[in-house]
């Protein structure tokens, strides 16, 4: 298995989205994991214990920051990149007070988001 491979859970209900970063990170040579809502994201932190997630606040349901917080409870030292829409400011600073590294309005620049993951997950060689 792909043991050795930093992974990255991508969390978004936009399918497009997901496939999008799927397809970049794993050229880039990450391990990734997609998730459409809270549980299926929090069942994936429980089990394969991610390096990374890039979580989108806007997921009907249950919402970004609720998803944060459990997270947190899974795994304290989890890293995370939060991607917004629209000026969420609250929002955003709720998740940085959870302990967010970063956050992407959308539309994102897919490069904005590539050195950020590089920055934050540096592959091992």
């Amino acid at each position: 298995m792909g043991e050795g491979k930093e992974k990255i859970l991508i969390v978004d209900d936009q399918f497009g989205i997901r496939i999008l970063l799927n397809e970049v990170l794993q050229k880039e040579g990450y391990r990734t994991f997609q998730a459409a809502n809270g549980v299926q994201a929090l069942d994936i932190t429980e089990k394969h214990s991610p390096d990374l997630v890039l979580l989108d606040m806007k997921i009907p349901g249950m919402d970004g920051i609720e998803i944060l917080k459990r997270m947190r409870k899974i795994d304290p030292d989890i890293r995370v990149i939060i991607m917004t829409a629209y000026g969420e400011l609250d929002m955003i600073q709720e998740a940085r007070d959870l302990g967010a590294l970063t956050h992407f309005a959308k539309p994102f620049d897919i490069d904005d988001i590539r050195s950020a993951v590089r920055n934050y997950l540096p592959l091992k060689k």
